[in-house]
C-alpha cells in the first residue's frame, strides 16, 4: 500500500486535518460504501423474487434483469463520473437532493403493469423492471465511486481502490443473505420495509461523509492532474470488464439449463463475479497473484468441457463451471487493477469499466440469443478470457523453444493445425467409429499441446478452442447446420432422435420434454411423463367417465403436444404456452404430430399460463393439467397459494387440477400438500416409475387435487389402479408457498447431486 495515492488533484495544506473527523472518516466512507452495495444487491433477487408471477423464472428472465441494473448501474456511474467535475459542495449538495427525488419511488416495489398479450419479453421485461425501480437503483448505483472520489479529497487517508474492494464485500453480502436470510424470514412487504429503512441510513451516512470533506476543498474545482488514459488503454478496460460480465450470465445460463435448472443456483455467479473484485481490488495483492498464475491451467481444465454434457456429473461440472468464472474474472479484473489510473481519474476509470460490464451483458443477454442457436457465447467468452489473461510458460525450458527463431514461428502455426485435426477425433457423437481409445488419446494429446503453449496466448487460445471442439464441439456445431435446433427467450430446444432410435425427442438444457414414437402405429401412443400408466394419463383416459362426452380440457406447458392425443370426440382443448417457438415446433407435423392427428383444432393460447388462466371466464375447464417446466424447474409463481387459487377459479366446482412436480433435484410435494390444506383441496400423489422401454416411459411425479371428495373417491376408483395414489408427504413446520413469501431453502434436504 502506498502512503499516499497517486496523483490526487487536491494537495494537502500544511498543518494536520482535524484528528477526530480523520479518526472517524475511513470507517465512515467504508460503512456507507458497504451499506449501499449491500441494498443494491439485496434488490437484484428481491425485485427478482416479487416480478416471479408476472414475468415467469426462466434463465432468460435474470439475464434480462441484470442486463437492466447493468444499465442503471452505467447511468449511476456516468453521474458520479460528471458530478465529481463539480465543486464538493455543489456535489453533495445535488448528490442529496437526488437522494430525495428517488425516495419518491419507496416503498421499493413493483408498478402495476401485467404484460400485454402479444409483448415481447426481450423488450418488454427490461422496461418493466427499469420503470419500476430505476430511480433508486440509479442514485445508489453513484454513490459507490462518488464516495470514493470524496475520500481522496484527504490525501492523508490512503489508497481509495481499496474501498471498491469493500463496496463489492457489500455487494455480495446483500446478494448471498437474501436466500439464506431475507427470503426464508421476511414476507415481501416486510423485505420492502426492510429496503426503505436501509435507504434511510444510507441517506444519513452520505450526509456524515460530506461533512468529512476537507474545508479547504469545499468550494475548491477538481483538478485532473495526471494524464488521460490512451485510447487503447481505455478499449483494453472495456475489453477486461467485458469478458468476464458477459462469462457470468454465460455461466448462469449454461449452469441451469445445462448443468443444473435450480433457481436458487442463478445467484451463484453473480456472487463470485463480485467476489472477484474483493481479492481483485483488494491491497494485499498474493490472493490475486497466485489466481493469476494458476489461471491458464483452471482455463485449460474446464473451459475445455464448454461443450461437454454435466448432466451426468453435475455436482462436477457445475463446480468447474463456477471456478472457471471465478478465476478468469479474478484475473481480469486484477489486470485491471494494475492498469488503474490515479485517483483524480477514478470515476472515469469506473465508467469505463461499466460501460464493459454493460457490453458483456448485452451480447449474452440480447445479442446471442439473436445471432446462436445454442449458448455458443460461453465458449466463445473463454476464449476471449485466454486470449487476454496474462500468462508465462511454467517452465524455463519450454519457454526457451518458443524464442528459439527457428522453432518458434514454426510450433504457432504446426501446434494448432494439429489439435483442429485430432479434435475430430476426439468428439465421438461427430465420429462414431473412432475406438473410445483413439478418442481419449486425442484429448490428451491436445491438453498437452494446450500446456506446452502456455505464454503464447494465441496458440493457447487455438488449442483450447480444439480442445474443446473435441468434447462435444464437433457435434454441438452439427446440430446448428441440420435445423433441428432453436433458440429462443426461454430456451434452447433440440429435436433428435433416442438412444434405441425408436422416438424423436424434443429436449429443453439437458431435460427431454416430449417424445414421439416414430414406430409404425405408434406415432399417437402418449410417451414420457404421460404415459397410460402416469398420473395424468390414468385421469385423461378417465374424462369421458368422470364428465361425460363434453368435458372441458385445458393444459398448460405445451412441450410437443402429447397429452393431445387423449382427447376424445366432442372434448374441447386448450392449451396455454409462454414461447411462440414451443408453438412452432408442437404444431409442425414434420417434427411432431401429436397436435396435428389427435387434435387439429386444438385453442393454443399464448403467454404466461398464470395470467391468461386469470382471464378465462370462470369454471371453464372440468381437468386443468400444469405441466410447464424451464429445463427441469418447475416456475415458482405456478406452485403458490394465489396460483392456486387462479386454478380453482378455472376449474368446474367438480373439476380435477393436475400438477406435474417431477424433479431431479428438489422434492415439491411438501409445497403442494400446504397449499391444498390451506385452500381446501382433496389430495392424492401418484410417482410412476419406468414399465416399458419399449413405450419410451418415463417416470413421473403428479399430484391430483379437487375441492370435492366426491371427485376424488370417483376418479381414484375409475384411474384403474386405485392403491397407486397415495396421500402427500408433508414437512412439519413448512408453511408452504405464496406470492409474498417462499424459499426453496427447506425443500434442500431433498437435493441430490447423483
Amino acid at each position: 500500500m502506498r502512503p499516499t495515492p497517486r496523483g490526487c488533484s487536491v494537495t494537502a495544506e500544511a498543518g494536520t486535518p482535524p484528528i477526530a473527523r480523520e479518526r472517524l472518516a475511513k470507517p465512515l466512507f467504508v460503512a456507507t460504501i458497504v451499506t449501499g452495495s449491500f441494498l443494491l444487491f439485496l434488490t437484484q433477487p428481491m425485485i427478482g423474487r416479487m416480478a416471479l408471477p408476472r414475468i415467469g423464472g426462466a434463465p432468460a428472465v435474470w439475464n434480462s434483469a441484470m442486463l437492466v441494473y447493468q444499465a442503471l448501474l452505467l447511468g449511476g456511474y456516468a453521474y458520479a463520473h460528471w458530478v465529481s467535475r463539480l465543486r464538493p459542495r455543489l456535489q453533495a449538495g445535488l448528490h442529496i437532493a437526488l437522494f430525495a427525488v428517488a425516495a419518491l419511488w419507496l416503498p421499493i416495489g413493483l408498478r402495476a403493469m401485467t404484460p400485454p398479450t402479444d409483448f415481447s419479453p426481450v423488450l418488454w421485461v427490461p422496461w418493466f423492471l427499469a420503470s419500476s425501480i430505476g430511480p433508486l437503483f440509479f442514485v445508489i448505483s453513484s454513490q459507490a465511486p462518488l464516495m470514493q472520489r470524496w475520500f481522496a479529497l484527504e490525501s492523508s487517508r490512503g489508497e481509495p481502490y481499496a474501498l471498491y474492494a469493500a463496496s463489492n464485500l457489500g455487494s455480495f453480502a446483500g446478494l448471498i443473505s437474501y436466500p439464506l436470510l431475507v427470503e426464508p424470514m421476511l414476507t415481501l412487504e416486510q423485505q420492502s420495509a426492510l429496503w426503505t429503512g436501509g435507504f434511510a441510513l444510507l441517506v444519513l451516512l452520505v450526509v456524515g461523509c460530506a461533512l468529512t470533506i476537507p474545508a479547504r476543498s469545499v468550494e475548491a474545482a477538481p483538478v485532473e492532474a495526471s494524464p488521460p488514459p490512451s485510447r487503447k488503454r481505455v478499449l483494453h478496460w472495456v475489453v477486461l470488464a467485458a469478458v468476464p460480465s458477459g462469462l457470468m450470465l454465460s455461466t448462469t445460463t449454461h449452469l441451469t439449463t445445462d448443468i443444473v435448472a435450480m433457481p436458487l443456483l442463478w445467484a451463484l455467479p453473480l456472487g463470485l463475479y463480485l467476489l472477484s473484485f474483493v481479492i481483485a481490488f483488494a491491497n494485499g495483492r498474493g490472493a490475486a497473484t497466485f489466481i493469476t498464475q494458476v489461471a491458464p491451467l483452471i482455463i485449460l481444465i474446464a473451459g475445455g468441457l464448454a461443450f461437454a454434457a454435466g448432466s451426468n456429473r453435475p455436482l462436477t461440472a457445475a463446480t468447474l463451471g463456477l471456478s472457471l468464472l471465478f478465476v478468469v474474472a479474478v484475473t481480469l479484473h486484477s489486470e485491471m487493477y494494475r492498469l488503474r489510473p490515479q485517483p483524480d481519474r477514478l470515476t472515469g476509470f469506473y465508467l469505463v469499466m461499466s460501460v464493459g460490464g454493460m457490453l458483456g451483458g448485452a451480447f449474452c443477454a440480447i445479442a446471442a440469443p439473436v445471432i446462436f442457436d445454442w449458448a455458443y457465447e460461453h465458449p466463445l467468452l473463454i476464449l476471449g478470457a485466454a486470449l487476454l489473461i496474462p500468462q508465462r510458460s511454467y517452465l524455463r525450458k519450454i519457454e526457451r523453444v518458443w524464442e528459439h527463431p527457428a522453432w518458434g514461428p514454426r510450433l504457432a502455426l504446426f501446434l494448432p493445425a494439429v489439435a483442429i485435426l485430432l479434435s475430430l477425433a476426439g468428439d465421438r457423437r461427430f465420429f462414431p467409429e473412432v475406438p473410445p481409445p483413439v478418442s481419449a488419446a486425442a484429448g490428451i494429446v491436445i491438453a498437452l499441446m494446450a500446456l506446452f503453449s502456455i505464454g503464447r496466448r494465441a496458440v493457447f487460445a487455438a488449442c483450447l478452442a480444439a480442445l474443446m471442439m473435441s468434447y462435444g464441439g464437433w457435434s454441438t456445431l452439427r446440430y446448428s447446420f441440420q435445423d433441428v435446433r432453436t433458440r429462443s427467450y426461454f430456451g434452447i430446444y433440440t429435436i433428435g432422435t433416442n438412444l434405441s432410435g425408436t422416438a424423436r425427442m424434443l429436449t429443453h438444457g439437458t431435460t427431454v420434454h416430449g417424445l414421439q414414437n416414430i414406430l409404425p402405429g405408434m406415432e399417437e401412443e402418449p410417451t414420457s411423463y404421460y404415459t397410460r400408466g402416469s398420473g395424468v394419463g390414468r385421469v385423461m383416459s378417465s374424462a369421458e367417465l368422470l364428465y361425460g362426452p363434453g368435458a372441458s380440457i385445458g393444459v398448460v406447458g405445451l412441450g410437443t403436444g402429447t397429452l393431445a392425443c387423449y382427447s376424445r370426440p366432442g372434448q374441447s382443448w386448450t392449451f396455454f404456452e409462454i414461447d411462440p417457438e414451443m408453438v412452432k415446433i408442437a404444431t409442425d407435423p414434420r417434427r411432431f404430430s401429436f397436435i396435428s392427428r389427435c387434435t387439429p383444432n386444438a385453442r393454443i393460447t399464448l403467454g404466461d399460463a398464470r395470467l391468461r388462466l386469470a382471464a378465462q371466464p370462470p369454471q371453464s375447464f372440468d381437468i386443468l393439467a400444469i405441466d410447464a417446466f424451464s429445463s427441469d424447474a418447475v416456475p415458482m409463481h405456478l406452485l403458490t397459494n394465489e396460483a392456486l387459487d387462479v386454478y380453482a377459479r378455472a376449474l368446474k366446482p367438480d373439476g380435477i387440477l393436475m400438477m406435474h412436480i417431477s424433479n431431479r433435484y428438489l422434492d415439491l410435494e411438501p409445497v403442494l400438500a400446504e397449499g391444498a390444506r390451506r385452500g381446501g383441496w382433496h389430495a392424492a400423489a401418484l410417482d410412476h416409475s419406468q414399465s416399458d422401454k419399449y413405450l419410451n416411459d418415463h417416470p413421473s411425479h403428479w399430484i391430483a387435487m379437487t375441492r370435492q371428495r366426491q371427485t376424488m373417491e370417483d376418479m381414484i376408483s375409475v384411474s384403474g389402479q386405485p392403491k397407486a395414489w397415495k396421500k402427500l408427504r408433508t414437512q412439519p413446520g413448512f408453511a408452504g408457498w405464496s406470492d409474498d413469501h417462499a424459499s426453496i431453502l427447506p425443500l434442500l434436504e431433498e437435493l441430490s447431486f447423483k
